[in-house]
């Protein structure tokens, strides 16, 4: 029986987490994390017993402690309850699934006491990646990625020699817009946007930390289709790729249960109906995000924290309808501009950087 904890059980990633555990009998939930939706955490306590259960406020832990009176659960708040969840001695895999920089703590918490880490929050290693990465290392934690890109390289690199890595190749699908030109974006709109909801640009920056790699090994390549979700090419010209349908509860289950894989139910790649599969330059001078993140890692130190939280807070504004879509590019850069570059943050000051990148977009709005 393998027992795991979840931070982020109600949003995308711990949903489908909580569905790989209902079809596979061998793994028990221990703990659940959760921002506000106390609802849904009640479903889940009811459903699968954990021992502890935490919400983001005393306000909301406080809700479902009166719901969940009748049960064992045990209920905390904040972050309190996270670093008590991420240290429990009876879990042995904490799936970290929280959206934001509030899951750096926690997962340095769960490394120290030795808990493998299922990572589906890129903004830790964005953000903490020198930390985190030799932190894992000196504890002998393993860090099993379950975005499915960073699975997809996981799966690539798999008994091979990393030394002998020439360049991943991180593909990504181009969105709704892939193919205009920026005069053409001017008028996008949020419902424009949220037909393909994936505002994430820290994936080149997390890919370096993971496999230990420098910065130009690391290529974009849009793929429409979706269906090759990364490639590591290799000192011989060999190139392994990780194919399927985009599914995300393949990278999580994989990560749940590395090195062996279950069956799971599911669509099947079918290459007479794909027929064809093609590859695309993404256009740098267009979606200017890519050229930012490549900026933020070649600048390295506390640079990424600010990139990462400008294009959250600024992604946040457009989708209020409070800036254009272009604007997200301005302000990112312009937070990127004025930040002074910490060589080694600390946690401390990892935190400080996101906070005064939000003050200065906020300052740019008033």
């Amino acid at each position: 029986m393998k027992k795991i904890g979840i931070l982020g059980s109600t949003g995308s990633i711990g949903t489908q987490t909580l569905e790989i555990v209902r079809s596979n009998p061998d793994l028990q939930v221990i703990a659940l994390a959760a921002g506000s939706n106390v609802s849904l955490m009640e479903q889940q306590v009811r459903e699968f017993h954990p021992m502890l259960a935490v919400m983001g406020s005393e306000e909301a832990a406080t809700d479902l402690k009166n719901r969940i009176a009748d049960t064992d659960t045990r209920v905390s708040a904040g972050m309190e309850g996270m670093l008590e969840l991420a240290i429990l001695p009876q879990m042995e895999v904490l799936v970290t699934a929280i959206v934001g920089m509030i899951g750096i703590r926690p997962t340095i918490a769960a490394i120290k006491a030795g808990k493998t880490i299922a990572l589906a929050n890129k903004e830790t290693l964005v953000t903490a990646g020198h930390i985190i990465m030799p932190l894992a290392k000196e504890k002998g934690v393993s860090i099993l990625p379950v975005d499915s890109e960073h699975s997809a390289i996981f799966q690539s690199m798999h008994g091979e020699n990393r030394e002998r890595v020439s360049k991943i190749l991180l593909t990504a699908s181009g969105g709704p817009f892939r193919g205009k030109k920026t005069e053409e974006l001017q008028d996008i709109t949020v419902e424009d946007a949220l037909k393909h909801p994936n505002w994430s640009m820290g994936r080149k920056i997390t890919a370096k930390w993971l496999f230990d790699v420098e910065p130009e090994q690391i290529q974009v390549v849009v793929h429409p289709q979706s269906i090759i979700h990364s490639m590591v090419e290799y000192v011989d010209g060999g190139i392994m790729a990780q194919l399927g349908m985009p599914d995300m509860k393949l990278p999580i289950q994989y990560a749940l249960f590395y090195p062996d894989r279950r069956p799971m139910d599911g669509r099947r790649v079918d290459f007479f109906a794909l027929k064809s599969i093609s590859f695309e330059e993404p256009d740098i001078k267009t979606f200017r995000g890519l050229q930012l993140a490549y900026d933020a890692i070649a600048a390295g130190g506390s640079m990424p924290t600010v990139f990462n939280a400008a294009n959250e807070k600024a992604v946040g504004l457009f989708l209020d309808k409070k800036i254009r879509f272009l604007a997200i590019y301005d302000l990112i850069q312009g937070a990127m501009e004025q930040h002074k570059v910490i060589a080694n943050p600390t946690v401390d000051e990892i935190l400080e950087a996101e906070a005064q990148a939000h003050a200065y977009i906020s300052g740019k709005l008033s």
